[in-house]
């Protein structure tokens, strides 16, 4: 089963930052710092060698992109808006050469570009009567997790427990989902940080019987007017880099490639390059009455 990583918050010399030590992806995470920036990228590579951790992602803004690139951290992706408004930066870092490059770099490129010459359209065609969507409640974790179990024996994040997905729900996570014969049978889900104003779709997944009706487009576009409905504009989403289904359908949103961290989780049963998109929430409404 998935390990949940462990999350350690650091305060110290002036610098206050929390870090996600994820053991299963064997690497650490940094999603906000205060402080020295030359200081904090100094204790984060002490707790990655601590760790044994084969790559660190550090979400920094502008001002401190010399400095990353100084240090030896590469820009892998750009997040418009994402902390309150301003661009959030990946700034990663690797400790075993071979993390650090792209196993299917042409195919991936040839996705990208297959994707970009596709039309834009956020019109969605409802599937047949048969298939419900609903907005789930705790009461309905078990059967999201048995979907989660069924389409990826291995995920990032432990969505196999269903104590899980209530703690993420408590947490403010926001989970759609489309129902067939009462059982969930195609899900996704926003994780919102209330803070800096910005969420993440993902935990996307249907049955592959399920496929043909386009049900992932018409549950991230609920999960859209959800988030726009609480004012959150920054709308952002990582993809398998090899799934073209997956990027077309963020691209047909209306999502923009900002970049691609390489090796950057376990799916299946390898590490995945994903591919990073990015939409403005606020012409949300005026887009779609367009």
């Amino acid at each position: 089963m998935t390990q949940l990583p462990a999350f350690r918050t650091i305060e110290e010399s002036g610098i206050r930052f929390g870090v996600y030590m994820d053991h299963f992806n064997k690497r650490l995470r940094v999603d906000h710092y205060v402080g020295d920036p030359y200081l904090v990228i100094q204790t984060t590579e002490e707790l990655a060698k601590e760790t044994n951790s084969e790559k660190i992602i550090i979400k920094g803004k502008w001002e401190d992109y010399k400095i990353f690139l100084e240090k030896g951290y590469r820009n892998e992706a750009i997040i418009d808006g994402y902390f309150l408004g301003s661009d959030g930066y990946f700034f990663c870092k690797y400790f075993e050469p071979d993390r650090a490059s792209m196993g299917h770099l042409q195919v991936e490129e040839d996705i990208i570009s297959s994707v970009q010459h596709l039309k834009r359209s956020s019109q969605v065609i409802m599937p047949p009567a048969d298939y419900k969507i609903m907005k789930v409640s705790e009461k309905e974790a078990e059967m999201l997790s048995d979907l989660y179990r069924e389409v990826f024996q291995i995920y990032p994040t432990p969505l196999h427990d269903s104590d899980y997905v209530k703690k993420t729900m408590e947490e403010g996570t926001i989970y759609y989902a489309f129902l067939y014969n009462h059982e969930i049978i195609s899900a996704a889900s926003a994780e919102v940080n209330h803070r800096f104003r910005n969420a993440e779709l993902t935990d996307c997944a249907t049955k592959k019987e399920h496929r043909k009706f386009g049900l992932m487009k018409i549950l991230l576009k609920k999960l859209e007017e959800d988030l726009f409905q609480q004012q959150i504009f920054c709308s952002y989403s990582i993809a398998r880099s090899l799934s073209f289904g997956m990027n077309a359908v963020l691209h047909q949103l209306g999502y923009h490639y900002r970049g691609r961290l390489v090796k950057n989780c376990y799916i299946f049963d390898k590490l995945e390059d994903m591919n990073v998109w990015v939409k403005d929430l606020s012409t949300y409404q005026a887009a779609e009455n367009s």
